[in-house]
């Protein structure tokens, strides 16, 4: 499982999203294993909301975060599996004008520098959830190649299983977020 999920992650690098008139590409990601990873919303077992995680790949899981904003992953892994990758950050290449209107006005840089900002710039919300990302709504191309360039590190904001390096970027790219820990999240060994 491990080596699956980081291979999906780094597939995710530099690929494009695109949601009506606004694309993105990929800098920044985060895997979630599913029901063997006490991150993962999926780690209990299939609930309402962690239901679209089970199902098959390539289709959008969206979530409302802290009752305000949403995030979107991209679930990876086979059905049963419930793996799938948070989409962290990303660099607007199309219809930046619409994603300046969503987003108030931020420097172009930080039009999807992270998961809720990503979400907003594409105006995804949970009416995405569980929609295919081969179209025609929502539209996911991964690059043909997978960058070399990829810095790796502990996920974000997680209390459980935080220092496992599942978050992955493009090395250097400047819409990549801050990492911030968990003031919750002890020391622990990575998963193996």
């Amino acid at each position: 499982m491990t080596r699956e999920i980081e291979t999906e992650a780094r597939r995710l690098l530099g690929a494009t999203l695109t949601h009506g008139e606004v694309t993105v590409r990929i800098t920044e990601v985060e895997a979630y294993g599913g029901v063997r990873d006490p991150a993962s919303h999926a780690f209990r077992g299939p609930t309402p909301r962690s239901a679209i995680m089970f199902g098959p790949p390539d289709v959008l899981y969206v979530y409302l975060s802290y009752g305000m904003h949403y995030c979107a992953n991209v679930v990876v892994g086979a059905e049963g599996d419930a793996s799938a990758v948070l989409l962290r950050a990303g660099e607007v290449v199309r219809g930046r004008d619409v994603a300046r209107e969503r987003r108030g006005g931020v420097p172009d840089v930080r039009l999807a520098r992270g998961p809720a900002n990503l979400t907003q710039a594409l105006g995804v919300t949970l009416a995405h959830n569980g929609v295919a990302l081969a179209g025609p709504e929502v539209v996911l191309r991964r690059p043909v190649e997978v960058p070399s360039d990829v810095s790796t590190g502990p996920r974000v904001g997680v209390s459980r299983a935080a220092d496992v390096p599942w978050r992955f970027w493009l090395t250097g790219d400047p819409t990549v977020s801050a990492y911030r820990r968990s003031p919750r999240a002890p020391l622990e060994k990575p998963l193996g």
